[in-house]
């Protein structure tokens, strides 16, 4: 990990590409590459290209005569939100009013929106599982994350094994009814930029790795590190062709 005075290169790169708008650098990189990835985990089934052509023109691409959920769609531009959002904030703390903040942008105007029990932006009210296991129970959410976030932001910078740990940690409370997933990626991606760290993005294809990851954090830790690395290193190519320093 870099000191913490040591200029934050990619953080800065993101930054300024994206109020340029310019297209065809690592910001526009990133926001296709996340957005597709991230949300092709947890089911959409947009292709990279469709959301490439939603980012570019804000419009999508039919000329199979397929069927698109209205949902992919929606989460697909809500999530460039987001990563506009953790990009503005990466030098932030983190704080349980961004994490819902966060949560309410990838949600917002979904059919789960108009549901009187999903909350969007605000913490589940039923209780869950993720992989078939258990998780923290509604009623213990608030105070589970409250003291995750305390223990977290006790250190200003992280290694990326903290993060990693908060990471599953997060997963594990599993605070929102759904969007958990997604959410806990784009917290890893802003932390990693907080801490002067090249972040990375979990592909698809590194799905079923990053998950047996998780299941084994604290048993084989190395399992989760290691998937990342491989991420980490698939980022840092990108920056190397757009010849941003890391």
């Amino acid at each position: 990990m870099k000191e913490n005075n040591m200029p934050n290169h990619v953080l800065s790169a993101l930054r300024e590409q994206k109020k340029m708008g310019l297209k065809g650098g690592i910001y526009h990189k990133t926001q296709i590459d996340m957005t597709y990835n991230s949300n092709h985990i947890e089911g959409s089934r947009l292709t990279h290209e469709q959301t490439r052509y939603i980012f570019e023109t804000n419009t999508i691409g039919l000329d199979d005569g397929g069927l698109v959920n209205v949902n992919d769609i929606i989460e697909t531009v809500n999530h460039f939100r987001c990563i506009d959002l953790i990009i503005d904030k990466a030098e932030e703390m983190l704080t349980e009013e961004m994490v819902k903040q966060i949560h309410g942008i990838l949600k917002t105007c979904t059919s789960d929106s108009r549901k009187d029990w999903f909350a969007v932006g605000d913490y589940k009210r039923l209780p869950n599982e993720v992989g078939g296991e258990p998780t923290c129970e509604p009623e213990l959410v608030h105070d589970s994350m409250v003291r995750l976030l305390k223990a977290y932001n006790a250190k200003e910078i992280h290694t990326l094994e903290e993060i990693l740990d908060f990471h599953v940690r997060f997963e594990k409370i599993h605070p929102f009814q759904d969007g958990n997933g997604r959410v806990g990626r784009l917290l890893m991606f802003k932390e990693c930029l907080h801490s002067n760290i090249v972040p990375f993005i979990i592909t698809d294809e590194l799905k079923m790795f990053y998950y047996q990851g998780l299941r084994q954090w604290g048993h084989i830790d190395g399992y989760l590190t290691d998937t990342c690395l491989t991420a980490q290193d698939q980022y840092k190519a990108a920056l190397d062709y757009f010849r941003i320093k890391y």
